[in-house]
Formats: C-alpha cells, sequence, structure tokens
C-alpha cells in the first residue's frame, strides 16, 4: 500500500491556475473523500494522482517516490470512472480480466483472480453476461471488479456513483466503504455531493476555486468548520450564517431581528472585535419551537414560513426574518409542523453558536 503527499501542488493551464498551491497528505490505507462544488479543482487533483494531468509545479509523492513525471501505468494505482468504461463486445469476466491478459498473466492466474473478485462483489452468476444485460450497479461492480484485481497500492474513484438512482447510490457507496476497509488499499474518492462524503470518508478535504479550505473528519469538518465556506458546504441543510455587530463592551451582538448574548467560550474571539461585525453560525437542528427543547441558554429569532419540507420523521421550515427578508432554516417535530405563512418565534441553542471573523471569514 502507499500514502499520497502534495506537495504545494500547482496546476495551470495558461494564465488560468485551476489548483493552486496545494498541500495535503493522504495516509496510507485512509479513505479520502475530495468534496466541493462543481470546478473547484477536486477531479484534476485526482487525475493528477493517475498520471491523466502534467503537475505545473510542486511535487506529487506515492510512496516514498515523487511522480511528477512517471507514466500512468508505471504509478500502480487504479480508477473507476463515472462512465464505467465497460467495453460492451466483452462479458463480464472478458472486462475484468481484459488489463491481466494485457500483462500477459498465466491464465490459471487470471482465473483465480477474477473468480476472487467476482465473488467479493456478487458477480460469480453474471460472468458470462454483457453489460447491456447488467442493471447500473452491476456494471459498477464489474468497474469496480477490473480495479480490484489489479491489486494496486491506490485506488482512485471520480463520482462512480453519480449514475445511479438514489437508493442504489446509497447501497453502493456502502458497499465501496466496506470493500475498501476489507481490502485496506489507499483510496481517493471524488464526488460533489457532501452526503456522499461525510458517510464514506476516513477524512474529507474540501476543496473551493483551487484551494483546500479545510481536511478533517466528517465529524471535524460538521461541528468544527474553519471558515464561512466549510460551513455551509457541509451540512444538509446549510448552516445559517447572520452578519451581527459586537457591542462596544463585547457583551452582545445584534442584528436587527436577532440579539445574543455572547457566550463565555467566545470571549478570546470577541475581545478584539468589539464594535466590528462578524459572522454567527447555527445549525437548523438548533433552531426550534420553545415547546421542542430543554436547552439552557437560548437566543429568540422570529420570521414567517416561505417553504416546509415534509421528511416523515421531521420538517424542514425555511422562513424568512420580518425586517430585511433574510432567510433561515429550522428543523421541528413533525408533528408541529406550521402553516405556510405563519410568524413564528423560535429559540436558537447558543451554546451551539459558530463564530467566525467578519472579514476573514475564518472561524474565530
Amino acid at each position: 500500500m502507499a500514502s499520497i503527499k502534495f506537495e504545494n501542488v500547482i496546476k495551470s493551464y495558461g494564465d488560468v491556475n485551476i489548483i493552486k498551491g496545494l498541500d495535503l497528505e493522504i495516509r496510507d490505507k485512509e479513505f479520502m473523500v475530495l468534496v466541493g462544488p462543481s470546478g473547484c479543482g477536486k477531479s484534476t487533483t485526482l487525475r493528477m494522482i493517475a498520471g491523466l494531468e502534467e503537475i505545473t509545479d510542486g511535487k506529487l509523492y506515492i510512496g516514498d517516490r515523487v511522480v511528477n513525471t512517471v507514466h500512468p501505468k508505471d504509478r500502480d494505482v487504479a480508477m473507476v470512472f463515472q462512465s464505467y468504461a465497460l467495453y460492451p463486445h466483452m462479458t463480464v469476466y472478458e472486462n475484468i480480466a481484459f488489463g491481466l491478459r494485457l500483462r500477459k498473466m498465466a491464465k490459471d492466474e487470471i482465473d483465480r483472480l477474477v473468480t476472487e473478485a467476482a465473488d467479493t462483489l456478487g458477480l460469480a452468476q453474471l460472468l458470462d453476461r454483457k453489460p447491456k444485460a447488467l442493471s447500473g450497479g452491476q456494471r459498477q461492480r464489474v468497474a469496480l471488479g477490473r480495479a480490484i484485481v489489479r491489486k494496486p497500492s491506490v485506488f482512485l474513484f471520480d463520482e462512480p456513483l453519480s449514475n445511479l438512482d438514489a437508493e442504489l447510490r446509497v447501497q453502493m457507496r456502502a458497499e465501496i466503504a466496506n470493500l475498501q476497509k476489507r481490502l485496506g488499499i489507499t483510496s481517493v474518492y471524488v464526488t460533489h455531493d457532501q452526503v456522499e462524503a461525510m458517510t464514506m470518508g476516513d477524512r474529507i478535504a474540501v476543496l473551493h476555486d483551487g484551494n483546500l479550505r479545510q481536511v478533517g473528519t466528517p465529524l471535524d469538518l460538521y461541528d468544527t468548520p474553519a471558515n464561512v465556506f466549510v460551513a455551509q458546504f457541509i451540512g444538509t441543510p446549510n448552516m445559517n450564517i447572520i452578519k451581527m455587530k459586537v457591542s462596544d463592551d463585547g457583551k452582545t451582538l445584534s442584528h436587527t431581528d436577532v440579539t445574543i448574548a455572547a457566550p463565555a467560550f467566545w470571549k478570546a474571539g470577541i475581545e478584539a472585535r468589539k464594535g466590528k461585525e462578524v459572522y454567527v453560525g447555527f445549525r437548523p437542528e438548533h433552531v426550534r419551537d420553545a415547546a421542542e427543547h430543554e436547552w439552557k441558554n437560548t437566543a429568540s429569532i422570529a420570521g414567517k414560513v416561505t417553504i416546509i419540507e415534509t421528511l416523515g420523521h421531521e420538517v424542514v421550515v425555511h422562513m424568512t426574518m420580518s425586517s430585511e427578508k433574510k432567510p433561515f432554516i429550522a428543523k421541528m417535530d413533525v408533528h408541529r409542523t406550521p402553516q405556510l405563512g405563519n410568524n413564528l418565534e423560535l429559540h436558537i441553542n447558543t451554546d451551539k453558536l459558530h463564530l467566525f471573523d467578519g472579514e476573514t471569514d475564518q472561524r474565530l
């Protein structure tokens, strides 16, 4: 197996920098997820590991070896694509065995490896079928099997589940995560879906506009986002963010519709920002009707209900504040669902607030 390390890696097309000095280490046997909005550079990062994109500057290590100029076939990586990339005229067996045959491996060894991969992926009864006779999930398993039989040092996944329906995506992401743990192969998985990232990754690297905004465990990113972008990107629905002014004595933060007593754990961050603006964040699950919680420290927020999303076990309520029509979101008990157009006064759990600098967007 192998670790992967980016040292100040830059990728440019002419004068346009796609990756802007990436420093990132992926540990041996780790499942790392690269996540971010479209165009952030995550697929480019993956393709640089595979050798499908040249590095403009910096160093990329796989294990102890700098691979900037190493040919893709000599990097000992296997890639699973969004499109499956199966040969339609070949059977499942032939698709899985294709790379092994190119290496002129002995037939007995090919049989053993293909059978082993097919058993692992539940494809043993499908080896004589061609791709057109398979479902989307089965085709994805064949693509995984083709990667597994190579026994690479690194697995690379480029949005492999985006062509599947919602139910099958849930099933396949669990299968891929479990397979990676069983095989113990260092894996890098690209997705724009932060739910996939949260449920699959040992750690997540959040990219935005070619920059690494934060790397950490799913819980790290959810509980302590490093900046406003990560705070709003990680979590469904998004974190609520309000720009508020710190009082001159540092004891309160105020907005036209909300006043919050500064929690004691904010003392260091607030002290240098008296009289200045900061961003205050709170997640939708930390906004409730007074009858739905037993929180000790709260602040009131009022608004008008504009959208209601019923999810079965809970309801997501979209609201706007009365003065600026600024939106915010609350998660509420489905049995206490309000009516569209209702004006509600809710409570924010001030023990769960997040504070960010008003100029740099960084966590305080």
